[in-house]
């Protein structure tokens, strides 16, 4: 298994070009060729796709947190033109949504009058059919809005957690210092404590001898004299 830095970046981006080769036949065929129910049924397979794709870009944008930065920049504009992609292709999947419901209105102003077999709703439930399609198609929006702004709150927490754990690096690192130098002190301290019973000691057995020699100096001129 590859463990550089940029392994699951090239994944993800692996993977979301692979999407997005799978949209774009999507449009350029079923999507762009077929209609009815058929180009709808292409249109929702491509709108799942998006979703994947943009699924892959923010886990792009999280992987890149961890890459060093002295190859970041070049990661940073893959993503930026796997964002273009992927905004180019929404517009596309859009505008073909508008042309199928444009398609829809035009036949249903024309079939309003009086229902047909071929034709088995009239206006009003047309009319309601299409108001719930584009309230289904409103909350889908938001849905992915919702998913984008989770994602970012994701990301922007892994920040704040990458850089809580570098402070709290540092906190122990300045406390092992801070241990290492009390130990430091410590030892310092017993030394000087120790040099100075021993200058103690060697200024008794300094006085002591003294003592001595002077007695003994005494006792010669005392023997001389007597």
């Amino acid at each position: 298994m590859d463990s550089s830095p940029t392994a699951l970046f090239d994944s993800y981006e692996q993977d979301f070009q692979q999407i997005l080769q799978s949209i774009r036949e999507k449009l350029d065929g079923e999507a762009k060729d077929e209609r009815g129910e058929k180009k709808k049924a292409a249109l929702r397979r491509v709108e799942m796709e998006l979703d994947e794709a943009d699924e892959m870009v923010s886990q792009m944008e999280i992987e890149i947190q961890g890459i060093p930065q002295s190859i970041k920049s070049q990661y940073q504009s893959r993503i930026k033109l796997a964002k273009a992609d992927l905004t180019r292709y929404k517009k596309v999947s859009k505008d073909m949504h508008s042309q199928v419901s444009r398609v829809d209105l035009l036949g249903s102003s024309r079939g309003a009058a009086s229902p047909t077999s071929d034709e088995p709703y009239g206006s009003g439930d047309r009319t309601r059919l299409l108001t719930g399609t584009s309230i289904l198609e409103d909350g889908s929006r938001r849905l992915q809005e919702s998913q984008r702004i989770a994602l970012e709150t994701e990301e922007q927490g892994t920040d704040i957690l990458r850089s809580l754990r570098g402070q709290r690096e540092q906190i122990e690192n300045a406390r092992d210092t801070l241990r290492t130098a009390d130990t430091s002190i410590g030892r310092a301290s017993g030394t000087l404590k120790k040099m100075i019973r021993r200058m103690y000691q060697q200024r008794v057995v300094t006085a002591g001898i003294i003592v001595v020699l002077v007695l003994l100096i005494a006792i010669i001129l005392w023997e001389k004299l007597h």
